[in-house]
């Protein structure tokens, strides 16, 4: 079952309710990290640089949402050894750290390490602060349709302000993805979280990036769940020292065991031997955007 909901009337050019009260950064480094080309940028700098993207976008008829994806463990395994899987992932445009031992190995082995760990669950968040503060439209992209409705939901309760203008469960195919993108467009979301499974999630944003139109589209696996509660995060210190995939083994140990067991240790071989500093000059947030972050 789909659904959608649909303002009758949007205010004009989507109105940001309140000024921000700091702009982001006019530019950000971005790293080899484990092989993937990885942004530097804490949480609060995601948001903001969120933030501006979709007001950009706004201005525009025609706007392709930026691809923001995960890099954690299983993501750089992957990535490494399946070259499909590597050749989508490297269409994002922007990939964030999701995994404590990607932040340690950027502190171990760069000049320019990842200020702290933007896992997606955290993240969303975030965006959900800084979108209820400025009028920002979400759109909820899979899960089951219980978990999906009670994610929209606590968002909501949690905080005042945000739009949820539209949400739809994970379980549709390939076929349908024409009728999907329409409905998706039709509530002109500024950002698209898209929990769709991996590889799934990737493959259906570079598939459909330039049909969907908004601001920013972030895969973010089972972070529904996540809102919702139930999956439960790791205690804080499992979190800060990279053993939270330690805590979910232990909860889930016939579905996560050959995963870890495989795509761990693949992993931090990568993140020892495919990190390295700057891989470009900085990327620069358009001057526009910080005109409008700074007005």
């Amino acid at each position: 079952m789909r659904t959608s909901i649909n303002s009758p009337e949007l205010p004009p050019q989507y109105e940001v309710f309140t000024a921000p009260q700091s702009a982001a950064n006019d530019s950000y480094a971005e790293i080899m990290l484990g092989g993937l080309k990885t942004a530097c940028l804490s949480r609060d700098e995601m948001a903001r640089l969120m933030l501006a993207d979709c007001l950009a976008a706004r201005r525009t008829d025609i706007h392709p949402p930026k691809l923001v994806f995960a890099s954690n463990g299983h993501a750089i395994a992957l990535a490494a050894q399946d070259k499909t899987f590597g050749a989508t992932f490297a269409q994002a445009d922007i990939i964030h750290a999701d995994g404590q031992a990607a932040v340690f190995a950027s502190r171990l082995l760069t000049a320019t390490p990842i200020p702290e760990r933007s896992a997606t669950t955290d993240f969303i968040r975030d965006a959900s602060k800084i979108g209820a503060e400025h009028g920002l439209r979400f759109f909820l992209l899979g899960a089951t349709e219980e978990a999906n409705a009670e994610s929209a939901r606590i968002l909501s309760e949690t905080y005042p302000g945000i739009q949820i203008v539209g949400r739809l469960h994970g379980y549709f195919s390939e076929y349908e993805e024409d009728d999907i993108v329409d409905e998706i467009n039709l509530t002109q979301p500024d950002v698209i979280w898209g929990g769709l499974s991996v590889p799934r999630e990737y493959e259906f944003a570079v598939r459909n990036k330039y049909r969907l139109k908004a601001g920013w589209l972030v895969t973010c696996g089972g972070c529904f769940n996540f809102v919702t509660g139930a999956y439960k995060r790791a205690p804080d210190w499992m979190q800060a020292t990279g053993l939270e995939w330690l805590y979910r083994l232990a909860r889930e140990p016939k579905r996560l065991f050959w995963r870890y067991a495989v795509t761990n240790p693949l992993a931090v071989f990568l993140l020892l031997t495919r990190t390295n500093g700057a891989v470009e000059a900085p990327v620069t947030v358009a001057e526009a955007d910080l005109q409008v972050l700074a007005a």
